[in-house]
Protein backbone atom coordinates (compact mmCIF):
# COMPACT_ATOMS: atom_id res chain seq x y z
CA UNK A 1 0.00 0.00 0.00
CA UNK A 2 0.98 3.41 -0.54
CA UNK A 3 0.65 6.35 1.33
CA UNK A 4 -2.15 7.96 0.84
CA UNK A 5 -2.46 10.81 2.31
CA UNK A 6 0.16 12.26 5.52
CA UNK A 7 -1.37 12.26 8.91
CA UNK A 8 0.96 13.75 11.73
CA UNK A 9 4.70 13.05 11.72
CA UNK A 10 5.18 9.62 11.68
CA UNK A 11 1.72 8.43 10.56
CA UNK A 12 0.16 8.16 7.41
CA UNK A 13 -3.61 7.13 5.81
CA UNK A 14 -4.01 4.02 3.35
CA UNK A 15 -6.79 4.31 0.47
CA UNK A 16 -8.65 3.18 3.38
CA UNK A 17 -8.15 6.19 5.13
CA UNK A 18 -7.09 4.09 7.88
CA UNK A 19 -3.85 5.70 10.07
CA UNK A 20 -0.88 3.53 9.28
CA UNK A 21 3.06 3.67 10.30
CA UNK A 22 4.93 3.98 7.34
CA UNK A 23 8.19 3.66 9.15
CA UNK A 24 7.15 0.74 11.33
CA UNK A 25 5.59 -1.10 7.70
CA UNK A 26 9.16 -0.85 6.35
CA UNK A 27 10.86 -1.94 9.68
CA UNK A 28 8.24 -5.22 9.38
CA UNK A 29 8.51 -5.97 6.09
CA UNK A 30 11.52 -8.14 6.37
CA UNK A 31 9.82 -10.38 8.70
CA UNK A 32 6.64 -11.21 7.00
CA UNK A 33 5.19 -13.52 5.20
CA UNK A 34 4.74 -13.10 1.33
CA UNK A 35 4.68 -9.27 2.06
CA UNK A 36 1.96 -9.21 4.07
CA UNK A 37 2.25 -6.66 7.62
CA UNK A 38 -0.77 -6.70 8.59
CA UNK A 39 -0.54 -8.12 12.32
CA UNK A 40 3.24 -7.14 12.91
CA UNK A 41 2.42 -3.60 11.80
CA UNK A 42 -1.17 -4.08 14.46
CA UNK A 43 1.38 -5.15 16.97
CA UNK A 44 3.87 -2.11 16.69
CA UNK A 45 0.61 -0.23 16.35
CA UNK A 46 -0.76 -1.66 19.99
CA UNK A 47 2.46 -1.10 21.56
CA UNK A 48 2.77 2.84 20.60
CA UNK A 49 -0.87 2.84 21.91
CA UNK A 50 0.53 0.93 25.04
CA UNK A 51 2.83 3.52 25.43
CA UNK A 52 1.02 6.74 24.95
CA UNK A 53 -1.30 5.71 27.79
CA UNK A 54 1.57 5.09 30.11
CA UNK A 55 3.13 8.51 29.20
CA UNK A 56 -1.08 9.96 30.04
CA UNK A 57 -0.97 7.96 33.32
CA UNK A 58 2.49 8.98 34.32
CA UNK A 59 1.46 12.68 33.94
CA UNK A 60 -1.88 12.17 35.36
CA UNK A 61 -0.14 10.76 38.37
CA UNK A 62 1.88 13.76 38.64
CA UNK A 63 5.04 12.48 38.79
CA UNK A 64 4.37 11.36 41.60
CA UNK A 65 6.71 8.76 41.76
CA UNK A 66 4.34 5.56 40.91
CA UNK A 67 5.54 3.31 37.86
CA UNK A 68 2.63 1.98 36.14
CA UNK A 69 2.84 -1.33 37.82
CA UNK A 70 2.70 0.55 41.41
CA UNK A 71 0.01 2.36 40.23
CA UNK A 72 -2.07 -0.56 38.74
CA UNK A 73 -1.31 -2.80 42.07
CA UNK A 74 -2.87 0.82 44.55
CA UNK A 75 -5.69 0.77 41.92
CA UNK A 76 -6.39 -3.00 42.62
CA UNK A 77 -6.39 -2.25 46.39
CA UNK A 78 -8.52 0.43 45.78
CA UNK A 79 -11.52 -2.29 45.05
CA UNK A 80 -10.55 -4.81 47.17
CA UNK A 81 -12.25 -5.96 50.09
CA UNK A 82 -11.60 -4.23 53.52
CA UNK A 83 -9.73 -7.37 54.75
CA UNK A 84 -6.64 -6.75 51.66
CA UNK A 85 -5.76 -9.36 49.46
CA UNK A 86 -2.31 -11.43 49.22
CA UNK A 87 0.27 -10.69 46.98
CA UNK A 88 -0.30 -14.07 45.33
CA UNK A 89 -4.46 -12.47 44.42
CA UNK A 90 -2.55 -9.15 43.33
CA UNK A 91 -0.13 -11.31 40.79
CA UNK A 92 -3.03 -13.12 39.04
CA UNK A 93 -5.22 -10.23 38.89
CA UNK A 94 -2.17 -8.07 36.91
CA UNK A 95 -1.10 -11.39 35.37
CA UNK A 96 2.53 -11.12 36.52
CA UNK A 97 4.09 -12.78 39.00
CA UNK A 98 4.09 -12.97 42.77
CA UNK A 99 7.74 -11.46 43.00
CA UNK A 100 7.07 -8.40 41.25
CA UNK A 101 3.87 -7.69 42.88
CA UNK A 102 6.22 -7.79 46.10
CA UNK A 103 8.01 -5.17 44.66
CA UNK A 104 5.37 -3.34 43.91
CA UNK A 105 4.05 -3.70 47.48
CA UNK A 106 6.97 -2.74 49.14
CA UNK A 107 7.27 0.72 47.39
CA UNK A 108 3.62 0.90 48.22
CA UNK A 109 4.44 0.46 51.63
CA UNK A 110 7.29 2.30 51.69
CA UNK A 111 5.48 5.75 50.39
CA UNK A 112 2.74 4.58 52.53
CA UNK A 113 0.05 3.59 50.38
CA UNK A 114 -0.43 0.50 51.30
CA UNK A 115 0.71 -1.32 54.49
CA UNK A 116 0.78 -5.63 54.84
CA UNK A 117 -0.82 -6.57 57.74
CA UNK A 118 -1.70 -10.51 59.18
CA UNK A 119 -4.47 -12.38 57.60
CA UNK A 120 -6.87 -13.49 60.17
CA UNK A 121 -7.87 -17.04 59.34
CA UNK A 122 -4.24 -18.01 58.63
CA UNK A 123 -1.42 -16.71 60.75
CA UNK A 124 1.12 -17.91 58.20
CA UNK A 125 -0.30 -15.64 55.80
CA UNK A 126 0.05 -11.38 54.77
CA UNK A 127 -2.20 -9.19 53.16
CA UNK A 128 -2.33 -5.94 51.68
CA UNK A 129 -4.30 -3.38 52.71
CA UNK A 130 -4.76 0.24 51.33
CA UNK A 131 -4.36 2.84 53.68
CA UNK A 132 -6.03 6.30 54.52
CA UNK A 133 -2.94 7.84 52.90
CA UNK A 134 -3.36 5.46 49.40
CA UNK A 135 -7.28 6.61 49.49
CA UNK A 136 -6.45 9.71 49.06
CA UNK A 137 -4.09 9.86 46.69
CA UNK A 138 -6.27 7.08 44.09
CA UNK A 139 -8.96 10.18 44.98
CA UNK A 140 -6.36 12.66 43.99
CA UNK A 141 -5.84 11.03 40.82
CA UNK A 142 -9.29 10.14 39.15
CA UNK A 143 -9.64 13.44 37.75
CA UNK A 144 -6.65 13.84 35.82
CA UNK A 145 -7.09 9.87 34.99
CA UNK A 146 -10.75 10.47 33.90
CA UNK A 147 -9.82 14.04 31.92
CA UNK A 148 -6.66 11.91 30.34
CA UNK A 149 -8.71 9.55 28.76
CA UNK A 150 -11.26 11.53 27.87
CA UNK A 151 -8.72 12.98 25.72
CA UNK A 152 -7.06 9.97 24.03
CA UNK A 153 -10.47 8.76 23.32
CA UNK A 154 -11.94 12.09 22.07
CA UNK A 155 -13.60 11.62 18.53
CA UNK A 156 -13.87 7.91 18.86
CA UNK A 157 -17.03 6.24 19.00
CA UNK A 158 -17.74 4.22 22.45
CA UNK A 159 -18.45 1.04 19.80
CA UNK A 160 -14.77 1.93 18.23
CA UNK A 161 -13.95 1.69 22.11
CA UNK A 162 -15.68 -1.45 22.69
CA UNK A 163 -14.58 -2.96 19.88
CA UNK A 164 -10.66 -2.29 20.82
CA UNK A 165 -11.42 -3.61 24.24
CA UNK A 166 -12.27 -6.78 22.83
CA UNK A 167 -9.87 -7.15 20.18
CA UNK A 168 -6.86 -6.44 22.67
CA UNK A 169 -8.94 -8.72 25.25
CA UNK A 170 -9.20 -11.66 22.29
CA UNK A 171 -5.13 -11.39 21.45
CA UNK A 172 -4.64 -11.93 25.65
CA UNK A 173 -6.99 -15.28 25.17
CA UNK A 174 -5.09 -16.35 22.02
CA UNK A 175 -1.43 -15.96 24.11
CA UNK A 176 -3.01 -17.74 27.07
CA UNK A 177 -4.26 -20.86 24.61
CA UNK A 178 -0.68 -20.93 22.80
CA UNK A 179 0.68 -20.70 26.35
CA UNK A 180 -1.35 -23.63 27.63
CA UNK A 181 -0.69 -25.69 24.23
CA UNK A 182 3.43 -24.92 24.45
CA UNK A 183 3.23 -25.66 28.61
CA UNK A 184 1.23 -29.09 27.61
CA UNK A 185 4.18 -30.29 25.09
CA UNK A 186 2.68 -28.88 22.15
CA UNK A 187 5.31 -28.17 19.04
CA UNK A 188 8.55 -26.24 19.00
CA UNK A 189 8.16 -25.15 16.04
CA UNK A 190 4.86 -24.04 14.52
CA UNK A 191 2.11 -22.38 16.65
CA UNK A 192 -1.51 -23.52 16.02
CA UNK A 193 -4.71 -22.59 18.15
Amino acid sequence: MNDVQKSSDDLARDERGLLYNPGARASMSAFALDGDTLALEAVAALRSALQAVDRLRARGAGNRGLSTGALDVLMRLGVAPDEGVTVGELARAGGVSSRNVTGLVDTLERDGLAARVPDRQDRRAVRVQITPRGRTWLDDFRLPARRAMESLFRGVEPDDVAALRHLCLSLVENQRRVERYLEGGGATGRVVG
